[in-house]
């Protein structure tokens, strides 16, 4: 393992933001909207059951957007989970450009939707949030079994970097052992901080375009399910927090904000990752905060590889191309499939 390290760290070495693209904020905004080259095959949707129906309520599914390799070899390829971020999809840019090069190197790819995102509203009686970690672990467990898979590897963004690494730790030593390697990239792990950080003034306008969205969602869940949920809760919300604290903290079993940032956060448990693991993270992301103490646990854990650039912004990581040599420039997805590769 300790090649495949060194190789990380060398061509993590080798980033240079493109030019004049050393703003984190022009990063985040252009990195997460520029248009990747999608080549892949046609999707087979999956929908994944990922709570059984109760007395009360009907069965939440997840739908898996899947592309496989040949029946012949599907089980020896690896298979990528990608976890999309807060409001995305498994459309999400920086999920198409990860799926075309992993299914160019001969991977299967499972494009993953949390519950409601993707158009997927009607499929749960229930919201999305970031602790719902369990969803991921019987997505992984649902495909492990039905294709005898032999090597996977989870992939998040954001607050799928958050989930994918929030199981991880609760697996621990538990993991299966078909699971070959994690990776968060601009993982929300701190997620009070990150919230908060999204209301400093400088970052107002990703907090309004993230609320508007979550809003919408909460208003066509309340159409959808109006027994369930009351759209009038969204009058005046005018923080990522109070969003948090008023809705998703009623309808999830969660006190208030604190106790659902507390509970739903990776830091609690990233002391107990014991699978490879790649973090990357941009020191100057507008809004994404890693705080001195889970630095310290990421640090003392030998599974963990942490890579920290000084640029790269919320997601982006936006190199300069080569055209001469096919290199596209998004440095994170080129980076982590090295990584996954090399532990697959």
């Amino acid at each position: 393992m300790g090649t495949a390290l060194e190789t990380v760290a060398a061509h993590a070495a080798e980033f240079i933001p493109r030019r004049f693209f050393t703003n984190g904020h022009l990063q985040t905004i252009l990195g997460n909207f520029l248009p990747r080259t999608d080549l892949l095959p046609p999707a087979e949707s999956v929908l994944v059951e990922v709570s059984p129906a109760t007395d009360t309520q009907i069965s939440s599914q997840v739908r898996c957007d899947c592309h496989w390799q040949p029946a012949d070899v599907r089980a020896s390829r690896p298979t990528v989970i990608i976890v999309h971020g807060l409001e995305g999809s498994s459309n999400s840019q920086y999920v198409i450009g990860n799926s075309n090069k992993l299914w160019q190197r001969g991977c299967n790819i499972v494009r993953m939707n949390m519950r409601n995102c993707g158009g997927t509203e009607a499929l749960t009686p229930t919201l999305y949030h970031s602790g719902l970690s369990g969803d991921v672990f019987v997505v992984m467990r649902h495909f492990i079994d039905l294709y005898d898979l032999q090597s996977v590897s989870l992939l998040g963004y954001s607050m799928g970097g958050n989930l994918v690494l929030k199981l991880a730790g609760e697996l621990g030593h538990d993991a299966p052992p078909e699971l070959h390697s994690v990776i968060g990239v601009s993982p929300a792990v701190d997620l009070g901080p990150s919230a908060d950080a999204l209301h400093a003034p400088i970052n107002r306008l990703y907090e309004i375009k993230f609320l508007r969205a979550l809003n919408r969602r909460f208003r066509r869940k309340a159409a959808l399910f109006p027994r369930a949920f009351d759209p009038n809760l969204t009058v005046g919300l005018r923080s990522i927090r109070e969003f948090d604290d008023r809705i998703t903290a009623l309808y999830s079993g969660f006190t208030g904000a604190d106790d659902y940032y507390y509970r739903a956060a990776a830091a609690r448990v990233l002391d107990r990752i014991a699978v490879p693991t790649l973090i990357l993270n941009a020191a100057d992301d507008p809004f994404l905060r890693i705080m001195p103490e889970s630095r310290v646990l990421i640090a003392a854990n030998p599974h963990i590889t942490f890579i920290e650039s000084k640029h790269g912004g919320h997601c982006a990581y936006l190199a300069t191309p080569d055209l001469a040599t096919g290199y596209d420039g998004y440095w994170a997805e080129h980076t982590l499939l090295q990584y996954l590769l090399a532990h697959a």
